[in-house]
């Protein structure tokens, strides 16, 4: 079994504390990237979410364009803001935020009047809820870290940092709303794609996303037909090794830590993974 690495050793990109997020599968990701991007690649990532696996694609140079897609219109309103045209005061109004309860209430609240407004509500919730978690009935932090309460989260100047950082990539990254399953179902004959396919899982989806539900059978149906290469990322279970087992699929299990530093497995997935070597 492979063990994940420490995520504090991997730049910190993505401007969302993301629940599944693949920060701690990067040095792996880097090792597909090496053996299947280029620049005549296109990467193409159907569930977004935190979006490291672009980002991390584009500033490294592993690839030069890319496509990221996401259903949620909260995570969305985010990237678009980013990677549209108000990521700069997106990331002014971060910095310039006066941080105390009263005020943080006030705007998870509030009705968006615009892009920016959700956007900002969106990253200011993603860190005050429990574990970032963005689903409904997450409550706010308590403790926090260190002590630090609602506020151990925030850290207004690398926030906006990153939203700086990754603007200088709007021109070679493409974000579009919508459903990644039926996306992918759009990309079945491109030949210079690669697609890193990271789903919300069956048994956590609903408790930790808005949008939580996908069917596992319809998803591997798909990911079967596409004619560029693929790395995806599963729970371990039955259902995932019958779909593994069905279409002759190669699987590597690594170990990552999980809330409460419990160890979880999780199943990489594609069609050929002699890539990867022990780190």
């Amino acid at each position: 079994m492979l063990k994940a690495t420490n995520i504090s050793s991997v730049p910190q990109r993505s401007p969302f504390r993301y629940p599944g997020g693949k920060t701690w599968l990067i040095p792996q990701i880097r090792s597909w990237l090496n053996a299947r991007g280029g620049h005549n690649v296109h990467l193409i990532e159907p569930f977004a979410g935190g979006g490291i696996v672009t980002l991390t694609a584009v500033a490294e140079g592993f690839i030069d364009a890319a496509t990221m897609v996401e259903l949620d219109a909260n995570v969305a309103a985010v990237w678009r803001a980013i990677l549209g045209g108000c990521g700069r005061a997106l990331a002014d109004q971060i910095k310039n935020f006066n941080f105390n309860k009263k005020n943080v209430v006030i705007i998870l609240n509030a009705k968006p009047r615009n892009l920016r407004e959700h956007a900002f509500q969106t990253i200011l919730m993603n860190r005050v809820k429990r574990n970032g978690i963005l689903a409904s009935g997450a409550g706010l932090l308590k403790q926090g870290e260190a002590g630090y309460g609602l506020k151990s989260r925030w850290y207004p100047d690398t926030l906006a940092n990153r939203i700086l950082e990754i603007m200088k990539y709007r021109d070679i990254i493409i974000f579009k709303q919508g459903d990644g399953l039926r996306f992918l179902r759009d990309c079945i004959n491109q030949r210079n794609s690669i697609f890193f396919i990271d789903p919300p899982y069956s048994q956590v989806g609903k408790r930790l996303y808005r949008l939580g539900d996908i069917s596992q059978e319809e998803l591997f149906e798909t990911v079967s037909g596409l004619n560029g290469d693929f790395l995806m990322t599963c729970n371990k279970t039955k259902e995932v090794q019958k779909f593994v087992d069905k279409f002759r699929f190669q699987t590597k299990e690594i170990q990552m830590s999980g809330g409460l530093n419990k160890k979880k497995t999780e199943v990489l997935i594609g069609r050929d993974l002699t890539w990867i070597r022990p780190l």
